[in-house]
C-alpha cells in the first residue's frame, strides 16, 4: 500500500491529471481520468522506490500528514 502523499491537479497545457509526489524528488505521474493519474502513481512510486535501492539511496518514510480523529 503506498502510503506517500499525492498531489493531484488537472493540467490544461498536457490535457490530463497530473500525480507529484512531493516526497520523493521527481516523482511524477499522469492520467486521461483521476483514478488512472492514481494509478500511474503507484506504478511510479513502486519503480522510484526500487531504482532508489538499486542505486544505494536512501528512501524517505512517508510523512502521515493525516491526523486521526479521537473520540
Amino acid at each position: 500500500m503506498i502510503k506517500y502523499e499525492l498531489v493531484i491537479y488537472w493540467s490544461e497545457e498536457d490535457n490530463a491529471f497530473i500525480v507529484e509526489v512531493p516526497e520523493l524528488a521527481g516523482c511524477m505521474a499522469d492520467g486521461q481520468t483521476y483514478q488512472e493519474a492514481v494509478k500511474n502513481a503507484e506504478i511510479i512510486i513502486q519503480e522510484w522506490i526500487e531504482t532508489a535501492q538499486a542505486n544505494g539511496r536512501s528512501i524517505p518514510v512517508p510523512k502521515n500528514r493525516l491526523m486521526s480523529i479521537e473520540k
